[in-house]
């Protein structure tokens, strides 16, 4: 028997793809509407976390946070078949994720942490990206019934936290490409360049694809031999901010780079390859 607790669009999904698999689920909301909503699809539902949980041999969580997953276990616990593992999706903190993989274990259960890459619809396809890392003896226990959920489980090794890690690495990326967009979008639209070019733009040219060389330069330490000077880069990127200006458009991040690339230029970087900002996180 599986337990889930949180039928956000995530969780939702995953009971959704769980039940198409032979296995039956007992869910909880705390807004109780949404777990009910699945019993269309064949859960049970649950009022009482508590009564949620009985008889699972696995439980799993998609909630909001450290504090949420915390608070939504303690009230669990009670219902708790002795020996469960506890299987958490949610995004939480590195610290948080140790705390409990020592704490359930000292009361004689299972937690493992297991972030995705994956949206709602991933989750309701098994496909995208899990986590994991900590315990080999139980990661690789689990492992198979993990991989049924998703297209592909990444065992990042034996630190309980580095799962968490990790996804907030992703995530962090994820957030600042967003925004980074939203300015492009900005600059476009005070340039009266339609979206739809924007799109043809990025289809011919691929800038994702310098990812992987981009992150190999910022991180060798050697920014003397520049395929793009700080001062140039500089130059480029008070165009933007002119250019949005004059279309009464505000940019959200660019701003704070320019503050940055005048940083390291006031300390004689200027000719270096423009990468050098982010000489300090490494």
């Amino acid at each position: 028997m599986i337990a889930f607790l949180g039928m956000g669009l995530l969780g939702s999904n995953f009971v959704r793809a769980l039940i198409s698999k032979g296995e039956s689920v007992q869910v909880w909301n705390r807004t109780a509407s949404k777990a009910t909503a699945l019993e269309t699809y064949g859960a049970k539902a649950f009022a009482d976390v508590t009564d949620a949980v009985r008889n699972a041999d696995r439980i799993h969580l998609t909630l909001k946070d450290d504090h949420t997953v915390d608070e939504v276990l303690a009230a669990a616990t009670p219902g708790l078949k002795p020996g469960a593992v506890i299987i958490d999706h949610t995004t939480t903190s590195a610290e948080g994720a140790i705390a409990r993989t020592k704490a359930w274990k000292e009361r004689g259960f299972t937690y493992l942490h297991a972030p995705v890459f994956m949206g709602p619809a991933n989750a309701l396809e098994s496909s995208g990206n899990m986590l994991v890392s900590g315990d080999q003896a139980v990661i690789s226990t689990w492992q198979p019934a993990l991989s049924k959920m998703t297209g592909m489980v990444i065992n990042l090794g034996d630190a309980p936290g580095k799962a968490a890690g990790m996804k907030l690495i992703g995530n962090s990326f994820l957030v600042g490409l967003t925004a980074a967009l939203a300015d492009t979008l900005s600059l476009a639209k005070a340039l009266e360049i339609p979206v739809s070019d924007v799109s043809s733009l990025f289809s011919s040219w691929n800038p994702g694809a310098a990812l992987p060389a981009r992150l190999q330069r910022m991180t060798s330490g050697t920014y003397n031999n520049p395929s793009w000077e700080l001062n140039m880069a500089r130059k480029d990127t008070q165009l933007f901010i002119d250019a949005a200006k004059k279309g009464n458009l505000t940019l959200a991040v660019i701003p704070a780079i320019a503050a940055e690339m005048d940083r390291w230029i006031e300390k004689g970087h200027g000719n270096d390859d423009w990468t050098v900002i982010g000489k300090n996180s490494i």
